[in-house]
């Protein structure tokens, strides 16, 4: 991103696994065929011994890491990396980034990849979360 150039939302996606949130940021970024300066995307995934989970705090570390100053959509697999996610948003981040943040109720991949499309094209918050709930109602089979 240039100077200029407005900020852009970035995404976070929280799995219980490092290896899925990882491979979700990596897919995406490339379907998506993001540009360098493009939204952040950053994985928290997985427990810090490797093992399946949530960290709170690692999540709380990808959403700093991922804010540009537009805010940050959640992308999540289950609903305890929600509730991670939450825990992270109210006890781990400034006041000022937890206003926003907004978790996704939409799919990991899918709502992953609508979200990146529409920051990087320069919606805002709002846009970016809507876009990635509405993931949840995509009709894959349209046109089979």
């Amino acid at each position: 991103m240039t100077d200029d150039a407005p900020a852009l939302v970035g995404i976070v996606v929280v799995s219980h696994s490092a290896d899925v949130a990882a491979a979700t940021v990596q897919l995406v970024a490339r379907l998506a065929n993001l540009p360098a300066d493009g939204p952040l995307l950053v994985a928290a995934g997985g427990l810090e011994d490797g093992s399946i989970g949530t960290d709170a705090t690692r999540i709380a570390d990808a959403l700093v890491a991922a804010d540009a100053g537009a805010g940050v959509v959640i992308l999540a697999d289950l609903g305890s990396a929600v509730l991670a996610a939450a825990t992270a948003i109210d006890e781990l981040i400034e006041p000022d980034l937890a206003r926003r943040v907004r978790i996704s109720g939409g799919p990991l991949v899918e709502g992953t990849f609508v979200a990146a499309v529409q920051a990087s094209a320069g919606d805002g918050l709002d846009g970016v979360v809507a876009a990635a709930d509405a993931a949840a109602s995509m009709n894959k089979l349209d046109g089979r």
